[in-house]
């Protein structure tokens, strides 16, 4: 069976954005392009809001993701209609929860998302996801944070099961999770 990642940027206090900063806080390096250019061949899992950003940057920018180009991609949405102008790109407008769990039991390739804070954690709480990533960005975001990642999660035990540095200031923490329906008993 196909595992699924959910994948995440994220600032030290947790969001995935901030008005006025650069795409990937101004600190995207060279180790961490690199690693980007490594990943499995997967099938990216996204929403509408995520597509339009992905969407627009390759149209923009395509040299910068010409890997996720050329990768499978399906996008949730019912407000989106085809056909959708990012080659190898699938519009599903059915119960996400239920299209990534058929796409877990009979797809051929592991599955990740790509951003898509409200995907991510609709199929964590329905216990799809096998390893959760996020890549931390070494900033705070106190006064231009927005898309707080973590926002309506549920309690979430996570065991470490990778980590690297990258450029010397990008942490990446690889885990699998572990949705608990109320905190541990000590």
């Amino acid at each position: 069976m196909p595992e699924l990642m959910v994948d995440l940027i994220v600032s030290l206090d947790g969001c995935a954005a901030a008005d006025g900063w650069p795409g990937l806080w101004g600190m995207g390096g060279p180790d961490y392009y690199a690693f980007l250019g490594e990943q499995e061949e997967h099938t990216t899992l996204m929403g509408a809001t995520t597509y339009r950003l992905m969407s627009g940057m390759a149209e923009e920018e395509p040299e910068a993701i010409a890997q996720l180009g050329a990768m499978d991609k399906v996008v949730f949405s019912s407000t989106l209609r085809e056909p959708l102008g990012w080659e190898n790109t699938r519009l599903v407008a059915d119960d996400p929860v239920e299209a990534v769990r058929g796409l877990k039991e009979d797809g051929p390739m592991p599955l990740r998302t790509l951003g898509s804070l409200t995907l991510a954690r609709s199929l964590l709480v329905a216990g799809l996801v096998d390893r959760f990533r996020l890549v931390v960005f070494p900033v705070i975001n106190g006064a231009t944070g927005r898309d707080r990642v973590f926002d309506g999660y549920p309690d979430v035990l996570l065991e470490l099961v990778d980590s690297r540095t990258f450029d010397g200031r990008l942490q990446l923490l690889d885990y699998v999770p572990t949705v608990l329906d109320h905190p541990p008993l000590s």
